[in-house]
């Protein structure tokens, strides 16, 4: 994931603190984790401290989340919620406040069916088979049996409402599970346990080490003196790196069991910001404010402390983790968007078969208007017996002209149903749920480092991965491995590159305690020369390198964990923190001899060559993105005081004294660029001597800054500007992240198939184009278009230049000769042209782009570029991240991917599906993309035809039946045909079909274009299969028809016949395209066929239904198997004919690999090539 620099000013309070033993920890939210480095903005939220006997650290952060805007206002009455301490009765009495049970299901025992049926009854399809079930109820409009009509929807609404059923079923059981868990409360001066539901807001709780947090709760006490407690956030965001939290030192003190705490916490209301908190606490008389660092929320677990005591501010379903639980927004599949056009397509063509049947009807009424009293279907005389003392003439079976056209529309549409497939919905999800199963299976999609597997967390959106034109990619964590690793410095204008080519020492720096070793559980390249200076007995040469790697181990939020190994005399210390940079930073001063061994509450323990010194930590103000850079006040063993500042060049420069460091200035400069030309992480570090008039100043500056009711945390921002001035510089750190395995190659696939892919990062420009080379997005013959402006005007002016240029360029962004471009533009620029006028032009030229790279770039403003394409053409884009800021980027795209990486899970919870490499976009687009596209494009297009020859046949019927809608199909084989006879097949050839293998389509990527180009599904494919639909029924229907017309068979008998070959028909058109056979495939396909013969017997075995014994009878005759062969050969013949002649004359790229696939050895011993026919170049402005 890579962090934005935006502008925004927005920030949260500080910490302050008045103990000789004080420390603070940001909590820094997933995109601020690499911001201590410098190259990005953060959310970081600061600790709070507790003011005890001695004066010590002080500190202020920012933040860059919506929610900490609130930290400089105060909070109206009518906007907060009051908590008193220790008293829920008052607390609940005055405030309706939600109980701490939480509910996750959707339905309980009496909800269920009809908030179930509410919910299925969205799709309008089932609205539509409703009303004709309704309508069928009906005596003047009965075609079928009345619960014959009802039975296909009934049959849908009952598989969805089990499904539905059961993962309901399974949340309730995790609720109830979740709600009977015990927390210890605080109850008439004791703690007793008591169930989570029954927790209420106001109660005290007390949670012990690795327990759970039960509820939100503001801290009052911890097992440390000082007020610190650890936790981790893994199961509220996926980052498993310990976080600080802190008790206000006016609560920290009390005995709680005995002396009880009384007071009034006023705070805003339940929102979802979990890195946000707002709110002051009145105890004692005395007002002390709360922030994020002072609360700690449901889900998280407490981690190396012992306990820690609070009071439930939010509770249940107000609780911050409860709030996020929502999903991200819903997305459509492409296909079943198009296919919704067809549908309609298919309903004006059922509504004109309708009227057409009516409006002969109409004629044919009117025709033999003098002979319905005779005509059984339409008699209007009730021939009863006329001594009969209640006989009366009255109309038996007729409802007048214009009423009867009307209900003959009526029946037609009862009997033309099926035209609409009801079954195609839950045959798309099984498909669907049956890619999905192979996608999760895929072990070359299975990563070993991260143990992690795809996900498949959208199921309808798997076919959308065949049509993917472009990909927009994160750098950090997703092209690279966010694994950082110190490479190089340059220290006092000295650059010391040496380390990258020297191979890490096999034990590295260690030191020795009570007997045992201490070695730093990571070993770092180091640099000879480097090494001998810090060895150097000249102090005066050193002290340039001295500083800086105590600076290293000293101005960052690292917590040492020592961990056991099989040696009993070896521990290793491990670096835990939010940030890979910062780790990587201290395990670099940890190999030049600047360990950092211990950090506590208030001071941090660093062993400098072999001497353990102590250095107390006096304040901290953490990274925001205004000021980007984070400093640490320490006191000193030597009883001196010095401010340690670290953060990126371009805000590290304007706080150095520049006439003091003229030259170290311009060589650093110098290596800043060499570095960040080489890819690598750029971070200035610098320092000063603070005085103690200068110390107190500041002091006095934070306490008012900190206790002000407005504007908070701008004034902690002012305070902290005012101290980190007049630096001296010390030198700059270079850090890779190296690319991930197989990055190059996926990229370079990805644009053989067409795909654009472009790289949207908050990186400096110099350090993403060193990627972008790196990975191949960029190539040293391509034609580069910088944008870098600070106005609109100049904004304009750079688009036009640009524009121009590539006129003299073909549409995909290459000259006659061969030459690309590349559009490289800032987030600078972007301020200015997204939203406004110039996103029109920005489009015109990153269409023509071969590659777009933007640097510096905000989470909105990635998800701005994605939109500038979704709005602009029909190509569907992908979207694919690894932390919290790109979230924005993958719910806008059509396609959203997270990687399961190093900053927890936040991007995966927002995204479609997960994995846990980039290069997984290979197998997943090239291969699983493709197979999903055409399985799923052609099992529509199947599910409309079969639906249609159907009906047609009875249209046809209809025609010689003086258009009463009478059918010769038993009612019964109408129902099953659509759940029994046809379903089966098309769902396992759905599932199991491949046009071509895994090997071919990764060997050759341009056989992902005919996703792109919609070759397997589109309007012209549709056309053709309804022009081959009407003749194929009509061969059906006309065979037996004309074969039996002057005989004496009845409607029954006929009927079977055409029902069997109906399905024999459907089965073979469905087998004459399946290209891979598999066991099941025959299964499914002959057992289907196999199976409708059998329905057939049965049904005509049962007495009292219409065509009883008719199957027996009319299967003894040679015409009935010369009219089922003669009517399936007759319908197949044109079909077979023009799909040779076109495969002969006019073969696709996939038909020719694929005959390649059969006579492979034959074309590699030839040494034959196959050319593909060249990728159709993106589409310009096209309104969605």
């Amino acid at each position: 994931m890579d962090q934005p620099n935006p502008g925004d000013d927005q920030t949260n309070p500080g910490t302050v603190t008045k103990s000789s033993s004080w420390r603070s920890l940001s909590i820094l939210s997933k995109d601020s984790s690499r911001n201590s480095v410098g190259e990005r903005n953060s959310v970081s939220i600061d600790g709070y401290g507790r003011s005890g006997s001695k004066p010590v650290r002080y500190g202020s952060t920012g933040a860059e989340s919506e929610g900490y805007s609130a930290s400089q206002k105060e909070i109206s009455d009518e906007e907060a919620r009051f908590i008193y301490i220790n008293d829920p009765q008052k607390t609940n009495d005055k405030f309706e406040l939600a109980g701490n049970s939480i509910r996750t299901s959707k339905y309980s025992v009496l909800s269920f069916i009809p908030r179930n049926l509410f919910e299925q009854f969205h799709r309008v399809a089932y609205i539509y088979f409703l009303i004709l079930a309704v309508l069928n109820q009906l005596p003047q409009l009965a075609v079928f049996g009345r619960a014959t009509s009802i039975l296909p929807l009934a049959f849908v609404l009952l598989v969805t409402a089990v499904k539905d059923a059961y993962e309901d079923w399974r949340r309730h059981r995790s609720d109830k599970i979740e709600n009977k868990r015990l927390a210890s409360v605080l109850v008439n001066g004791q703690f007793q346990q008591k169930r989570w539901k029954d927790i209420k807001v106001g109660e005290i709780l007390r949670v012990s080490s690795n327990e759970t947090i039960p509820c939100d709760m503001v801290l009052l006490s911890t097992s440390d003196p000082t007020g610190v407690a650890y936790i981790q956030t893994i199961n509220l965001d996926g980052e498993s790196n310990l976080k600080t939290r802190f008790a206000r030192q006016e609560t920290l003190s009390k005995m709680i069991e005995k002396e009880g705490v009384l007071g009034q916490i006023k705070c805003e209301r339940p929102n979802r910001n979990i890195y946000g908190f707002l709110g002051n606490m009145e105890i004692d008389e005395k007002r002390v404010s709360l922030g994020p660092s002072n609360i700690v929320l449901r889900g998280c677990e407490i981690k190396n402390t012992s306990w820690v005591i609070g009071v439930a501010v939010y509770a249940g379903r107000e609780t911050k983790v409860m709030l996020n639980s929502s999903g991200a927004p819903s997305k459509r599949s492409r296909l079943e968007t198009h296919m919704n056009r067809e549908i309609l397509y298919l309903s004006a063509f059922l509504f004109s078969l309708c009227t057409l049947v009516s409006v002969c009807s109409g004629f044919w009424l009117h025709r033999y208007s003098d002979e319905l009293d005779y005509i059984p279907f339409f008699r209007k005389l009730e021939f009863s017996d006329e001594n009969d003392k209640d006989y009366k003439e009255k109309n038996y079976n007729y409802n007048g002209l214009a009423l009867q056209i009307f209900f003959i529309f009526l029946m037609s549409v009862i009997v033309f149903q099926i035209m609409i497939p009801i079954s195609l919905y839950i045959s798309m999800e099984l498909v669907r749920l049956g890619q999905a199963y192979f996608m999760i299976r895929d072990r070359r999609m299975y990563d070993e480092k991260s143990k992690s597997k795809f996900q498949c967390r959208a199921l309808n959106m798997s076919e959308d991965l065949g049509q993917i034109k472009y990909v927009f990619s994160d750098k950090t964590g997703t092209l690279t491995e966010n694994k950082m690793e110190f490479q190089c410095a340059s220290i006092g204008g000295v650059d010391y590159s040496g380390g990258r080519a020297a191979l890490p020492e096999e034990n590295g720096y260690s030191v020795e305690e009570d007997g045992q070793v201490l070695r730093p559980k990571m070993t770092v390249k180091a640099d000879p020369e480097l090494q001998r200076l810090l060895k150097s007995s000249k102090m005066e040469e050193r002290k340039h390198a001295h500083d800086f790697f105590l600076a290293l181990a000293a101005c960052n939020t690292i917590v040492p964990l020592v961990v056991d190994t099989s040696d009993p005399s070896l521990k290793l210390v491990d670096y835990q923190g939010e940030s890979p940079d910062e780790q990587a930073l201290v395990y670099a001063a940890a190999t030049y001899g600047f360990m950092l061994i211990e950090r506590t509450s208030g001071y941090i323990v660093i062993d400098v060559q072999g001497e353990r010194q102590r250095f107390d930590v006096l304040g901290m103000h953490e990274f925001d993105s205004d000021r980007k850079r984070m400093s640490v006040i320490v006191g000193c063993p030597d009883k001196t005081m010095k401010v340690f500042v670290k953060g990126a060049d371009t805000s590290m420069f304007s706080a150095i004294e520049r006439s003091l460091n003229l030259g170290v200035i311009g060589a650093t400069k110098k290596h800043l660029h060499s570095y960040s030309s080489l890819g690598l992480r750029t971070l200035v570090v610098a320092m000063r001597e603070l005085s103690s008039p200068e110390f107190e100043q500041w002091h006095s500056d934070y306490e008012k800054a900190n206790t002000a009711l407005s504007r908070r945390a701008r004034l902690l921002r002012t305070v902290a500007c005012n101290v980190e001035k007049n630096l001296h510089i010390l030198g700059a750190s270079g850090i890779e992240d190296k690319l991930q395995e197989g990055v190059p190659e996926a990229i370079e696939s990805l644009r053989q198939a067409g795909i654009k892919v472009w790289v949207l990062t908050g990186d400096k420009q110099e350090t993403a184009i060193s990627i972008g080379y790196s990975c191949k997005i960029l190539t040293r013959d391509m034609n580069q278009i910088i944008i870098n402006s600070n106005s609109m005007q100049s904004c304009k002016k750079s688009l036009e230049d640009g524009k121009a240029m590539s006129n003299t360029h073909t549409r995909g962004g290459v000259e006659p000769g061969g030459t690309a471009l590349a559009l490289i533009i800032d987030g600078t620029s972007l301020v200015y042209i997204l939203d406004t006028e110039l996103e029109q032009l920005l489009f015109e030229l990153a269409t023509k782009c071969t590659v777009v790279l933007c640097c510096r770039v905000a989470p909105l403003q990635k998800a701005g570029i994605v939109a500038i394409i979704k709005k602009r053409t029909e190509d569907m884009t992908l979207a694919i991240g690894d932390g919290a800021n790109d979230v924005s980027m993958i719910q806008m795209a059509d396609v959203g991917i997270g990687i399961s990486g190093q900053e927890g899970r936040q991007a995966v919870m927002a995204s479609d599906f997960a994995m846990g490499q980039f290069r997984f976009l290979l197998p997943l687009l090239l291969v699983h993309g493709h197979w999903n596209y055409q399985r799923m494009g052609y099992m529509i297009l199947y599910n409309f035809y079969k639906n249609a020859v159907y009906v047609l046949v009875l249209f046809w019927y209809v025609l010689y039946t003086a258009f009463t809608l009478t059918t010769a199909i038993n009612e019964w084989n109408s129902v099953l045909y659509s759940i029994i006879y046809t379903s089966l097949p098309t769902i396992v050839v759905g599932i199991l079909d491949k046009d071509l293998g895994r090997e071919t389509l990764m060997k050759y990527p341009q056989l992902y274009g005919p996703g792109q180009r919609e070759e397997c599904y589109n309007q012209r494919l549709f056309w053709l299969t309804m022009m081959d639909t009407v003749w194929q029924s009509a061969a059906t229907f006309y065979v037996p028809f004309l074969a039996y017309r002057h005989s004496t068979l009845d409607a029954s008998s006929i009927g079977d016949l055409w029902i069997i070959s109906v399905v024999i028909l459907v089965n073979i058109h469905l087998a004459m395209d399946v290209i891979r056979w598999s066991w099941i495939t025959h299964a499914a396909m002959w057992g289907t066929i196999l199976a409708t013969c059998i329905c057939v017997i049965i049904i005509d075995a049962v007495p009292g239904l219409p065509g009883y014994w008719a199957i027996f009878l009319l299967a003894r005759t040679g015409v009935f198997w010369f009219c089922l062969i003669a009517s399936v050969v007759a319908a197949l013949v044109p079909r077979f004919v023009v799909k040779v002649f076109n495969q002969l004359l006019s073969p696709s790229d996939t038909q020719i690999i694929r005959e390649a696939e059969k006579f492979g050895n034959t074309r590699e011993f030839l040494g034959a090539e196959v050319v593909m026919n060249p990728i159709r170049e993106p589409s310009q402005e096209m309104p969605r």
